[in-house]
């Protein structure tokens, strides 16, 4: 006999496994436009797309070009979806308001329809990958409407590989649409460019990308501070994937620090110089202090400024000023502090002073990015900005020389705001009674290529003061004539009008000079002891001679 027992059952199934965090996606990718109204900045292309829908004026192939990050793959797949769009009772036609919840729409969006095939240009460049799409094209779309090609980075493939395409691309079936998109248009050949519809994607404007950016954080639930989003905006130049992306590494900077994202936390994770201590610096500039100018540059290098990233902002408050000057409306990121400053400077400086200042921080811009030693040039450039000052400029030299002040200037002990400007700036024109005084004033200023160009080619036809003809008998430099009136009008502050006449003209300085030293040398030569001396030797040469000197005999 057994005994049996019912034992209770102890299978509690499957543990509870704990939720699977849904993967983070970056903003550049959960913020990509969705419709042509969420496109930014391309209202003119999204015209030109919307009349030809309504017209049933659709291009075989679309070339989209423009700056990285402007919209270019999303530009092509929006395209792709206001063909294929059936909206929502299946019904639909072409539209330029896809309906996104169509199976197309949402297939597309989710980069999983059979008839949208993306090619990656840039690892698909060979004959043989364009061959293997060519047979492709023959054969109708599965469940679309339109085949779609979208070939991003175009301008990579080999230049037997867009011979192979070529024939296709301009007459392909019916049920097919190419998309190209590349950032360098100029490498596409001319072949393939006449055979697309082109639309050059514009840079969006900073203010713009500000706007997006700020409801990008609206709907991320993070505050942010409006010249926060205008650093961004400016870093992103032109491009809303690479502010997004910024944005998304100012965000998490935000969840560390708190407070949400500041422009001082900006400006420290981009490396950007602070506006406050750039407009100390153009002061110590503008006022001539050399060692407050090196100590304040060296405070912000410390803090881990680039050197470069100091010039550029220094050019921009040069731009600002002079735009301020022009009297255009002040950038809405700009603090009240900031536009006094700009207004107090645009009020001081003449736009002379300006261009001189954009010139040689230029220059330095462009030494200090090829030095090996770049903090050290940069002080440099910033020296070369002050000192440049006391130098005299070619309208205070002709004044020394026309007075018989032929002493050297002194130095002024801190150069003014105005920077040396020229004097014709200064409201102080300068006078010429001859050509040999204009050929005087233009070797003061230093203008080496101008003066040799005058000596070897120019003959005076007539001069006047502020008038000057010249001959065109013989050959002229094109650009003399621009050049020489350019000059005086900026070296005396008066217009000078240079023109040329079909007349023979004077000899040209060069000419006139070897007339001269002929002359002397026959002169030479009919002294009695030099002609005994040639007569003695007939095959000696004279090769110099001193007229000023005399004999003591």
């Amino acid at each position: 006999m057994s005994d049996s027992f019912d034992l209770p059952s102890f299978d509690l199934g499957e543990p509870p496994q704990p939720a699977k965090p849904e993967a983070y996606r970056v903003l550049a990718r959960k913020y990509r436009p969705q419709n042509f109204a969420q496109l930014i900045g391309q209202d003119a292309m999204v015209t030109t797309l919307s009349n030809a829908i309504k017209r049933g004026r659709l291009a075989h192939a679309f070339l989209l070009t423009g700056v990285r990050g402007v919209g270019k793959t999303s530009t092509a797949r929006l395209i792709a979806k206001a063909l294929n769009c059936v909206g929502p009772d299946g019904q639909g036609g072409p539209t330029i308001d896809p309906c996104g919840v169509c199976e197309p729409c949402r297939a597309i969006a989710e980069g999983r329809h059979i008839d949208v095939i993306e090619i990656d240009a840039a690892s698909n460049n060979g004959v043989d990958n364009v061959r293997e799409m060519t047979e492709a094209v023959r054969y109708a779309a599965v469940s679309a409407r339109y085949k779609m090609y979208i070939i991003d980075e175009v301008h990579m493939m080999s230049k037997p590989a867009f011979n192979a395409l070529l024939k296709t691309l301009e007459e392909p079936p019916a049920h097919v649409k190419f998309l190209l998109a590349t950032t360098e248009v100029d490498k596409v050949p001319v072949t393939v460019l006449s055979r697309c519809q082109r639309f050059d994607l514009r840079r969006i404007g900073a203010d713009k990308l500000a706007t997006h950016f700020a409801e990008v954080c609206r709907l991320e639930g993070v505050e942010a501070e409006p010249e926060a989003l205008a650093l961004i905006a400016r870093a992103a130049e032109g491009s809303a994937r690479d502010g997004l992306s910024i944005l998304d590494q100012a965000i998490a900077h935000a969840g560390i620090e708190g407070g949400g994202v500041r422009a001082d936390t900006v400006r420290d994770m981009l490396g950007l110089s602070d506006r406050g201590a750039t407009r100390a610096l153009f002061a110590l500039l503008l006022a001539g202090d050399g060692r407050g100018a090196l100590a304040a540059l060296r405070r912000q290098y410390d803090l881990g400024v680039d050197p470069l990233a100091v010039l550029r902002a220094l050019l921009e408050a040069t731009h600002g000023v002079t735009l301020a000057k022009l009297g255009t409306p002040a950038d809405a990121a700009q603090s009240a502090e900031e536009r006094a400053a700009i207004a107090d400077w645009a009020e001081t400086l003449s736009f002379a002073a300006l261009h001189r200042l954009w010139q040689l921080l230029l220059k330095g811009h462009d030494e200090v990015a090829r030095a090996a030693l770049p903090i050290e040039a940069t002080e440099m450039a910033l020296l070369r900005v002050i000192y440049a000052a006391s130098l005299p400029d070619p309208g205070q030299l002709v004044r020394q020389l026309s007075s018989g002040d032929h002493a050297a200037p002194a130095a002024p002990s801190a150069p003014t705001p105005e920077l040396a400007a020229p004097a014709a700036a200064q409201g102080a024109p300068v006078t010429l009674d001859s050509f040999d005084a204009v050929l005087a004033l233009i070797d003061r200023a230093q203008r080496v290529g101008l003066a040799e160009k005058l000596r070897f080619t120019a003959r005076l036809v007539r001069f006047e003061p502020g008038s000057i003809v010249l001959s065109s008998a013989k050959p002229v430099p094109s650009e003399l004539v621009r050049d020489l009136g350019d000059a005086l009008r900026e070296l005396t502050g008066t217009v000078w009008r240079v023109t040329l006449e079909d007349a023979p003209g004077a000899p040209t300085v060069r000419e006139a000079e070897a007339a001269a030293r002929a002359d002397e040398l026959e002169a030479v030569k009919r002294a009695p002891v030099v002609a005994a001396a040639l007569q003695a030797f007939p095959d000696a040469e004279i090769t110099g001679w001193d007229l000023n000197k005399r004999s003591e005999a």
